[in-house]
């Protein structure tokens, strides 16, 4: 086969130099049909032709080609691995290696393509967004060191598509409450609301995923879209890269943004970092199709186009529980308390990303700090004091080592363990603590500091520092109690009186 720089020779000499065939031949010891072949085709490279090496494969192409066109129209679970094909191919007689079986693969699925004029899954389309037209979602893991531990978090990550601005906002559980949270604070830090919403088929969004893009959506779901005016769009399953701005954020984060955390006192603490440090890398980075102007500037150029955000859409998930003989309510391994009126009681739970609210009747009648924990050591039990004084004034012995009262303020403890020393001390106690009942906590606990700085630790006293405090009357006098009633009323006798300083003087 002749060489590019040699046909390159002769073309010049046969063609500009006019030297005939048969000198070219002499010169460069090739045959004049050779050269007279390549002349006359006009080429400028020489074509060489396709090498077929033989394959132990070769017997068996036409069945492992049929195989794999019968597996293109097979349903998911029945298709055939490239591996299973193989072993039958080895069940024939086939004796070759698998690789060979998989590049005979790739070669078919590629002749396919190009009869079809279809392209192959790496191939994709760019794509160009109006200011304010859409965002991407999409849950990650990573991990930080909170209050001293490391920690696994679910992390919502939000892009919006036209300036590429993102918000990262971390959690403990990827559930219903934390996902509308999250958007909560993202609409706010972006400053308003995109027109249409780009997701993957989430179990907190789509209840099921059927033909094409229909999709049965989670009820609460549809009143979170429903609240902020936004279009849902879900991706087909495992299509990650119909949204791949977003894709990209998870990566580019991990590389970026996570080395960089610093160990956090809480997950609140760590929340109000990420939101900061995004702002600062919106500034720092230049946007990747308008490299000479940052993700800031274009954020200020699209937030003119978003919807504006009215209000937070209030993510809670009901619950319906029982409240237990001791005032308690299960939640997720855990327990906080409620009055004791509610005892035995059914009532609604409402879980927040942050927060347990309680309710029954009509209104609120609970609140505590969610507590969320993944060890399987049968959770804590979260109490509020007050919620047991009905109880405790009945039996006000429960005082002493009653679980609920271990976290009184330090003024009430230090009454309380003066008091307990007396004879009825659990119930003075007792009727104190009451009084917050029916003032402001803060003002009753002024009043039993002061008591206990002038040394006169006892309910009347601090009934009255109470009133003054609060600028009302003092208050009446107070009736003995029955107990201490006398049963026989001593008489006003002055001549006993004299009777004994007579004997004084007889003596």
């Amino acid at each position: 086969m002749i060489d590019v720089a040699l046909l390159s020779v002769i073309r010049r000499w046969h063609l500009r130099e006019k030297v005939s065939i048969r000198e070219i031949a002499r010169r460069t010891k090739l045959s004049r049909n050779t050269i007279a072949k390549y002349l006359a085709s006009e080429e400028t490279v020489p074509r060489y032709p396709k090498r077929h090496n033989p394959s132990k494969l070769d017997p068996y192409a036409a069945d492992l080609s049929a195989w794999l066109r019968s597996n293109q129209h097979a349903p998911r679970k029945q298709k055939r691995t490239l591996r299973q094909m193989h072993a039958a191919l080895l069940a024939r007689g086939y004796t070759g290696s698998y690789n060979r079986v998989a590049a005979f693969a790739r070669a078919w699925r590629q002749a396919e393509q190009e009869q079809a004029r279809t392209a192959g899954r790496g191939v994709f389309i760019p794509l160009v967004f109006a200011p304010g037209e859409a965002f991407q979602f999409d849950w990650s893991e990573d991990w930080a060191r909170i209050d001293g531990e490391r920690v696994k978090l679910q992390i919502a990550q939000f892009k919006l598509s036209h300036s590429r601005a993102f918000v990262l906002r971390a959690y403990l559980l990827q559930t219903h409450e934390m996902l509308f949270d999250a958007h909560n604070h993202a609409f706010a830090v972006f400053g308003g609301v995109p027109r249409r919403g780009i997701y993957d088929n989430m179990k907190t969004a789509v209840d099921k995923v059927r033909a094409g893009k229909r999709r049965d959506v989670n009820t609460r779901f549809t009143a979170l879209t429903s609240h902020f005016l936004f279009e849902p769009e879900f991706c087909n399953p495992a299509s990650g890269w119909e949204k791949g701005q977003i894709e990209k954020n998870v990566l580019d984060a991990r590389r970026r943004l996570w080395p960089t955390v610093p160990p956090m006192p809480s997950l609140d603490a760590l929340n109000s970092w990420l939101e900061q440090r995004c702002r600062e890398m919106w500034e720092e980075l230049p946007h990747p199709e308008w490299r000479d102007r940052t993700i800031a500037q274009l954020w200020h150029h699209e937030r003119s186009a978003l919807m504006p955000v009215t209000a937070p859409f209030d993510g809670f998930v009901e619950q319906t529980k029982r409240v237990t003989p001791t005032c308690l309510v299960h939640v997720d391994r855990n327990r906080y308390s409620v009055p004791a009126s509610f005892a035995n009681r059914p009532v609604s739970v409402r879980l927040y990303a942050d927060r347990v609210v309680v309710a029954a009747e009509g209104q609120v009648i609970a609140e505590h700090g969610r507590r969320i924990r993944r060890a399987h050591d049968g959770g804590c039990t979260v109490f509020d004091w007050r919620h047991y004084l009905s109880v405790v004034q009945r039996k006000p012995g429960a005082l002493r080592n009653g679980a609920p009262f271990a976290e009184l303020p330090e003024g009430f403890r230090r009454l309380q363990a003066i008091l307990l020393k007396r004879q009825g001390g659990d119930r003075e106690m007792v009727e104190i603590l009451a009084l917050v009942l029916l003032h402001d906590e803060q003002a009753v606990l002024a009043a039993v500091e002061l008591a206990l700085e002038a040394g006169a630790p006892s309910k009347p006293h601090i009934l009255n520092l109470l009133h003054r405090l609060l600028g009302a009357d003092p208050p009446p006098p107070m009736s003995e109690p029955p107990m201490l009633a006398l049963q026989v009323e001593p008489l006003a006798n002055a001549s006993r009186y004299d009777g004994l300083r007579e004997a004084r003087h007889v003596a």
